[in-house]
């Protein structure tokens, strides 16, 4: 079947250009190699020692190395919008693909990726998070807008983003419903002085907990010295911080002005990195085996970065704990304290149903990475797959349309080729947030899209 999606409309910001603006290596011309490297990860063609990994299949995982852009803003938006919201954009653009060094991932039993809701793509988190860049934020308790890419942006003409004129075409799916478990976070459950107290002395901080301002403070909050704030939000996030263990955190400048970071340019290993999430976890009660862990830094970098995943039902869950390590200590830390709980089993649709749904403009489905040669272009490099694509400043204005000459309406043409059912988080209006079956929907070109996969019948569509 074929259908006109609907979704034209562009009620977001531009994420691929908030994420250009964030990246701190932006202006950094790529050293000699670099293209070649990202045409060997985007095609499968550099080995797992030399390309960062997310699972066992060796496919690139979205990394991002992101403290020194986030001890630069308020961490309130961290939890509000949940880390793996912004790492899900990273898992879209191609700029960080082959970027990273020591990407392996300690992926416990091979669980599946996690899926996003949110509008962003999966890894985010992963990348997001992941995750750094910060996303369209609503006000608190509500759930993230979906983020979309502005209309007649580069990568939307060249590939829909979700809101974009798409013929979708299936093959191959099947149509058998059935049922599949939900779950949610239980945020009251942990909010007490206990469970926050043993998370702030697994940072070393001293002192009790205050409630105050809808949250859970402890050490300092001015930004001068370490302090965590722990919100009164769905999976009752935190945020960590340490300026003084920061190596960007500059008390001096060179002849030029440049700050000269502390520290003695040692980057910490993995494992390190890794065991001191793993600590964390541990000091909140959770049990560290209960989580899928990953680790990357950048070339250039003085920190490095670990996820812990939650895993349900032999899967990722899109609500990742991180942590960023340099060797003076831990700069700083984001996560739920939320544990997740069943709700009881969910009627879902086929396959095929939740293909046609991506039709239905009540389901809002969300692209959550782009095809292997669209990511490939995103990264500078042509859709060919040789040359860098070089931007040609123009000389004059475009010409006038001329008099009865038919108008360019673009329609994408999208098959769905096969489809996988998952667990993904979504925001409820009072802020609560559940983990609820959703299906990845693969075309032919390797992009893939996201959909709820619940019954109507279990689905409350009223606005009020």
């Amino acid at each position: 079947m074929s259908d006109d999606n609907g979704l034209d409309r562009d009620d977001g910001l531009d994420p691929e250009a908030r994420l250009r603006a964030a990246d701190p290596a932006a202006e950094v011309e790529p050293r000699a190699g670099f293209v070649d490297e990202v045409i060997a990860a985007a095609t499968g063609g550099v080995p797992d020692s030399e390309a960062a990994t997310d699972d066992p299949a060796g496919e690139p995982a979205p990394v991002t190395d992101l403290g020194t852009e986030r001890v630069r803003r308020r961490p309130r938006w961290i939890p509000i919008a949940a880390v793996a919201a912004s790492i899900a954009i990273f898992g879209a653009a191609g700029y960080a693909v082959g970027a990273s060094t020591g990407g392996t991932s300690t992926l416990a039993d091979g669980a599946a990726p996690p899926i996003s809701l949110q509008g962003a793509p999966q890894g985010a988190a992963e990348g997001a998070a992941d995750s750094g860049v910060a996303p369209n934020v609503p006000a608190a308790g509500a759930a993230p807008e979906s983020r979309k890419m502005a209309a007649g942006s580069t990568a939307d003409m060249m590939y829909p983003s979700g809101f974009g004129r798409n013929d979708f075409t299936s093959s191959g799916l099947s149509t058998a419903g059935g049922s599949a478990p939900g779950y949610a976070f239980d945020a009251r459950a942990a909010s007490n002085v206990e469970t926050v107290s043993a998370l702030a002395a697994a940072f070393g901080l001293e002192g009790v907990p205050e409630l105050k301002d809808g949250a859970w403070y402890v050490g300092s909050q001015d930004g001068t010295a370490p302090g965590l704030s722990v919100y009164l939000d769905g999976t009752l996030s935190f945020s960590y911080s340490d300026p003084v263990a920061n190596p960007w955190n500059c008390k001096e400048t060179d002849e030029t002005g440049a700050c000269v970071p502390t520290g003695d340019g040692t980057v910490p290993g993995e494992e390190a990195a890794i065991e001191s999430l793993r600590s964390v976890i541990a000091a909140t009660g959770r049990d560290p085996e209960a989580f899928q862990y990953s680790s990357e830094t950048w070339e250039g970098s003085l920190t490095r970065t670990a996820q812990a995943w939650p895993v349900v039902d032999g899967q990722r869950v899109d609500q990742p704990w991180t942590l960023e390590l340099a060797t003076a200590g831990i700069v700083n830390s984001y996560g739920g304290l939320a544990t997740i709980v069943p709700l009881g089993d969910y009627e879902v649709v086929s396959e095929q149903e939740a293909f046609e749904r991506l039709s239905d403009p009540r389901f809002g489905a969300q692209m959550t990475n782009l095809p292997i040669a669209m990511r490939a272009t995103d990264a500078g490099i042509s859709a060919e797959g040789d040359a860098p694509v070089e931007w040609v400043p123009p000389t004059e204005p475009p010409a006038m349309p001329s008099s009865g000459a038919a108008l360019a309406w673009p329609v994408n043409q999208v098959d769905i080729v096969s489809a996988r059912l998952g667990l993904a988080s979504q925001w409820q209006p009072d802020g609560s947030v559940v983990v609820v079956p959703a299906y990845e929907l693969t075309d032919a070109e390797g992009g893939t899209w996201s959909v709820i996969a619940v019954a109507d019948e279990m689905l409350d569509f009223a606005t009020e």
